[in-house]
């Protein structure tokens, strides 16, 4: 990594000549502007940006960011209620059309600048600089509420070690017995299952709505406590400790899907729920909402548009095959979601046999899938505290490694932005990682009050549903249309030795841009304000909602005056020099930037 004028000052005195030298030399490099010395080149720390240590461990852990709990809450349900096996062809195709193709695109940004989201892009396109900034918005919010789930994944595994099962019956102290059944009631009656008044009355004490907070769950507040502890034990030394835990965070569900479904199969009534989830129903492939959420699935579930790819690319060794990598990643994501589909779906027709009841009644997606229908499928197994002990842990690492990747995003962002000045407030990096990682633990705990499910419910609509598309739209914009195909390219070409072929080269000029607006416009026709079961928000809690929406998505317009307005000349001149990039395309070592910063410094210092 390169070191900021401030770091050259420090070594010796320099003359005005030296500096003059050195802005003529750093003006002769393709694509940099004097003017622009601040933008193109932060302080850095004095060492190197750190690697992967294996390239293994960078694709294990972007397979662990891709493969979270949407895999298991989300693609099954949808599948089954757009088409079965017959939505699998308008999912692969928009996995093939958008989502491949994308993922190599941020791979590429990564690891050709060494940058994360906000540095990287601001590169690309200065005039969409904003859309940096706030993918790191974005993360940093979905940091803050995320690891409440895993809160709660927590609190089951810890209670999976009771000699009866908490939720298994209605005799606890907690339970509405007038209200209560033993088992699964369907979506038809008034009852409640006795797991849906575990999470409801014991785990969260909900309370009527929003507007009663109903003070802290001291439980959950020391549990949040130490889920972001665990958090900051894997990643308070950067790549060098996530590389290592993502060994068994990554690997660890699938021992527990394969282990479920052999034991599901076996079930009676478990092959009824697997056809049920994959027979085709060929007319909906001419609905044009089933090929939008197939398309909003794929681009959710890579997770792009959150930075989070760029980030971790950017620890890549700079001929790394990110071409290889996209492909495992992406198909290790999807292959995934289809295993997760045979696991649910077996184990929901197993329920269905059990109960007499249709599947249609017990389907569902989202938390109550994880945390009240299938806890009821344990209390149902033999030896059903190890399934549930297994279960919940694997909940534990699926969201662990999204939540690593997420909270990676704002540390990178806080020392690419600020590099040596952070670092002498700080002093070490672990510092300034625990410092993001209390303040999302701080931000975090309305999530764990009384009424906290609410609050939960309301950012997870307004951040990963509304702002996601915006964000992801305009980052399409900036990189496949105004840095362009060619650039693109030529950045792959430097980092692989071969330019990406005619099918990658047509989807970033043409079908993913395309895609991505139309997801947008599909979004934004179909919004429908937040709600919770049958609960509706009150009309101020969704004002609250598109004002943290916009937390995120008002970066761009800022972003974009604040470069019209350092920038001189006309309005026209101003955008048309904010348009060009300042990347250096003409990089052949291994650090690109570190080369704009290093050929300088070596004529200041035989000038000294």
């Amino acid at each position: 990594m390169g070191l900021g004028a401030e770091n050259t000052i420090s070594r010796g005195k320099v003359s005005a000549a030296s500096i003059e030298v050195y802005l003529d030399q750093t003006d002769a490099l393709p694509g940099t502007d004097p003017r622009r010395l601040d933008n193109t080149m932060p302080e850095k720390a004095e060492e190197e940006r750190p690697t992967w240590g294996r390239n293994l461990e960078f694709i294990l852990a972007s397979v662990g960011y891709a493969v979270g709990l949407g895999n298991v809450w989300r693609f099954p349900y949808l599948c089954y209620r757009s088409g079965g096996g017959a939505f699998l062809i308008p999912y692969f195709t928009m996995l093939l059309l958008c989502g491949i193709p994308l993922l190599f695109m941020e791979f590429a940004i990564g690891q050709y600048t060494r940058l994360g989201p906000v540095h990287a892009l601001a590169k690309i396109c200065p005039l969409l600089k904003g859309v940096g900034v706030a993918t790191t918005v974005i993360s940093f919010l979905m940091c803050t509420y995320y690891n409440v789930i895993i809160t709660w994944a927590l609190y089951y595994f810890l209670n999976s070690f009771w000699t009866t099962l908490p939720w298994q019956s209605c005799n606890n102290s907690w339970n509405a017995v007038e209200n209560c059944s033993s088992g699964l009631t369907g979506n038809a009656s008034n009852l409640q299952s006795a797991s849906q008044q575990f999470f409801d009355r014991k785990l969260l004490e909900k309370t009527d709505g929003i507007e009663e907070a109903g003070g802290v769950r001291w439980e959950l507040f020391g549990l949040l406590l130490v889920a972001w502890a665990i958090v900051y034990l894997c990643i308070f030394k950067g790549v060098k400790s996530t590389g290592k835990v993502v060994y068994f965070t990554a690997l660890f569900p699938y021992f527990v899907l394969f282990a479920l479904l052999i034991n599901n199969v076996q079930l009676p009534g478990a092959v009824n729920g697997i056809i049920y989830f994959l027979t085709p129903v060929w007319g909906k492939l001419l609905e044009v909402q089933v090929w939008v959420n197939a398309a909003a699935q794929v681009f959710n579930s890579i997770g792009i548009g959150f930075g989070s790819m760029i980030s971790l690319a950017s620890y890549n060794k700079f001929n790394n095959n990110i071409l290889r990598d996209t492909l495992i990643v992406a198909l290790t994501n999807s292959a995934t979601s289809i295993l997760a589909g045979f696991v649910i779906f077996s184990a929901i027709g197993y329920m269905a046999h059990v109960h007499n009841l249709p599947v249609d009644d017990i389907a569902t997606d989202g938390p109550g899938l994880v945390f009240v229908v299938y806890p009821e499928v344990f209390s149902t197994m033999p030896v059903p505290q190890l399934w549930a002990a297994l279960f919940f842990l694997m909940l534990l690492c699926l969201g662990l490694d999204s939540q690593f990747s997420m909270a990676e995003v704002a540390v990178t962002y806080v020392v690419d932005e600020f590099g040596v000045k952070v670092l002498r407030i700080f002093k070490r990096r672990e510092l300034l990682v625990l410092a993001v990682c209390s303040a999302c633990f701080l931000f975090g705990i309305p999530h764990i009050t009384r009424g906290g499910i609410y609050v939960f419910q309301l950012m997870d609509h307004y951040t990963a549903v509304v702002s996601l598309m915006f964000l992801a739209f305009f980052e399409v914009l900036a990189v496949c249309w105004i840095f362009g195909v060619s650039r693109i390219s030529k950045m792959i070409r430097t980092m692989l030795g071969k330019e990406p072929n005619l099918f990658f080269r047509l989807n970033w000029m043409v079908a993913t841009p395309l895609l991505v607006l139309v997801i947008l416009v599909s979004s934004i026709a179909q919004y429908s304000p937040a709600h919770y079961g049958k609960y509706v928000f009150p009309a101020w809690a969704n004002v609250v909602g598109w004002g943290i929406s916009l937390l995120s998505i008002v970066c761009i317009p800022l972003g974009a005056l604040q470069e019209i307005w350092r920038n001189e000349g006309t309005l026209l001149q101003r955008i048309k020099h904010a348009l060009k990039p300042t990347i250096d395309l003409d990089a052949e070592d291994d650090h690109p930037e570190e080369k704009k910063l290093k050929f300088p410094l070596i004529t200041i210092n035989s000038h000294d």
